[in-house]
């Protein structure tokens, strides 16, 4: 079994895929879009992703404000999410996001990588951290 981990933007989603063991977060891909409200090619590649990794769970990254507060961007996310459940029939968790996107960029300037260079991976990362932040209390609760 794997889980998914998406970081849903406006015009990208950054996905991770777990280990089988469920121990790592490893960042795949970015899938890019146009339009914000196109999401039918979007959701056809996260159906081909499922299966070719054999994801059993999505962790979905929820963008709260700073102030715990959720605004227009927390109800767009809220709506992928009933559409990843409706076209996949996997059941979808929710993450707080919050400062994901800050330690993505900070861990690519520790690498060494270039501005240009980070804003290319960064909602890659960002995924990472997130399924991984959801990865380890899933193993804190087993323990």
């Amino acid at each position: 079994m794997r889980i998914m981990g998406l970081d849903f933007g406006s015009k990208t989603v950054g996905v991770a895929i777990s280990d089988e063991l469920l121990y790592t977060a490893q960042g795949k891909e970015i899938i890019r879009r146009k339009d914000e409200n196109k999401l039918r090619q979007t959701l056809a590649r996260i159906e081909e992703l499922i299966v070719e990794y054999g994801v059993e769970e999505i962790v979905l990254g929820l963008p709260k404000n700073m102030n715990n507060t959720e605004g227009q961007r927390v109800e767009l996310t809220m709506e992928f999410k009933e559409k990843l459940e409706r076209r996949t029939g996997l059941p979808v968790h929710m993450w707080d996001e919050r400062l994901t996107t800050v330690a993505a960029d900070k861990a690519m300037i520790e690498a060494g990588l270039r501005r240009e260079e980070r804003k290319e991976h960064v909602d890659k990362i960002a995924a990472v951290f997130i399924l991984q932040g959801y990865l380890d209390m899933r193993s804190m609760k087993e323990k």
